[in-house]
């Protein structure tokens, strides 16, 4: 299915087939499976079964392509972009000339398989952890054991016996190139799904408990505690699943209003009317972040606009409030990674 359309804010959109998301126009966050994202633009989001995305402003208008089992199943390559190891699955089609050839010409008659084979090839030449073809398939047999079998007692040591080693050591390979250990990945896991069980069902956390292979509630309650910041009474009370609080919107629709002029914490708990205190609190409690942040999101989508637009260092400088063209430069190459003539050669390159 392919369709175009505006989401609500804040609605909980559930994956129920492998999903691409593309998205056209908007401003602002979006949330998958409990992290907020603000680095979305020129991405292609790739979603499986089981997830859910949240659009955290109303002006977002998407490209949604939902892919049928057969397509994912007939090759196991597919997996590395739904198989999401510690972050958002996405694929970089500013750095594709083919893949944005392929959505710019997309109509429904077009050969969905073509779309896979494509972003599969964008995503091993992006290479997010520097590995080959064969260490990532090992990664991705440990991921998928994590996935099926989280809620039994299975632990690092019957992980890596199920896996074909090939020679490597999984542990050491899994730490080296994804930065994280596989207790990691399965206590992640078990996290994920517990927090999910707790906002969107209406089970006792006693039952979630049980569910999740935890023989004793205090203890999961000890546990979630230590690694959420809160226990899962509040969490369910504070994710807010059947009232969308609109706070998320309000201070994005600040943030795009006065970021070129204002980025004062202070400003802006004034205008929430709010503390300085409690705002930074609601922000991190909300959207995961900080203030300052997503002033920085803000302000560095705002030149990249502008870049698009052929406006001068200097005049985007000015806009943005910096004091010197180099000050605004030395800010742009630290937060992207290239300077700001680097990002606009890119435009007539593609």
């Amino acid at each position: 299915m392919v369709v175009k359309f505006t989401p609500q804010i804040n609605k909980v959109y559930f994956i129920n087939q492998y999903t691409l998301y593309q998205i056209i126009s908007g401003n602002g966050g979006i949330q998958v499976d409990f992290k907020n994202y603000f680095d979305w633009k020129d991405k292609a989001i790739y979603l499986e079964k089981g997830q859910y995305i949240k659009f955290l402003s109303d002006d977002f208008f998407v490209l949604k392509i939902e892919f049928p089992n057969e397509t994912i199943f007939r090759n196991k390559e597919f997996r590395v972009l739904f198989k999401h190891l510690i972050s958002l699955g996405y694929i970089d089609f500013e750095k594709s000339n083919s893949f944005q050839k392929i959505i710019h010409q997309f109509n429904s008659n077009i050969e969905l398989n073509t779309i896979i084979d494509t972003s599969t090839k964008q995503w091993y030449l992006q290479n997010p952890f520097k590995a080959n073809k064969e260490e990532y398939q090992i990664i991705f047999d440990t991921k998928e054991i994590i996935d099926e079998q989280y809620s039994s007692n299975i632990n690092t040591k019957d992980i890596t016996a199920y896996v074909n080693e090939k020679g490597y050591n999984i542990q050491s390979l899994i730490k080296s190139k994804v930065g994280v250990s596989v207790k990691s990945l399965l206590s992640n896991k078990k996290l994920l799904e517990s927090k999910k069980e707790i906002v969107f069902t209406d089970k006792s956390i006693k039952e979630i408990s049980y569910d999740l292979g935890y023989n004793d509630p205090a203890y999961f309650n000890r546990v979630f505690s230590n690694s959420v910041g809160k226990n899962p009474i509040q969490f369910r009370k504070d994710f807010d699943y059947q009232n969308r609080d609109r706070f998320s919107q309000n201070i994005m629709e600040l943030l795009k209003l006065y970021h070129t002029q204002e980025r004062n914490l202070d400003f802006y708990a004034s205008k929430m009317n709010l503390s300085a205190k409690t705002l930074s609190k609601k922000v991190k409690d909300r959207m995961q972040t900080s203030l300052g942040k997503l002033i920085r999101y803000q302000m560095i989508d705002t030149s990249k606009s502008m870049l698009y637009q052929d406006l001068s260092i200097k005049e985007i400088s000015l806009q943005l409030g910096f004091e010197e063209p180099n000050h605004f430069s030395n800010f742009f190459k630290h937060y992207t990674g290239e300077s700001p003539s680097q990002f606009k050669n890119k435009k007539y390159n593609n």
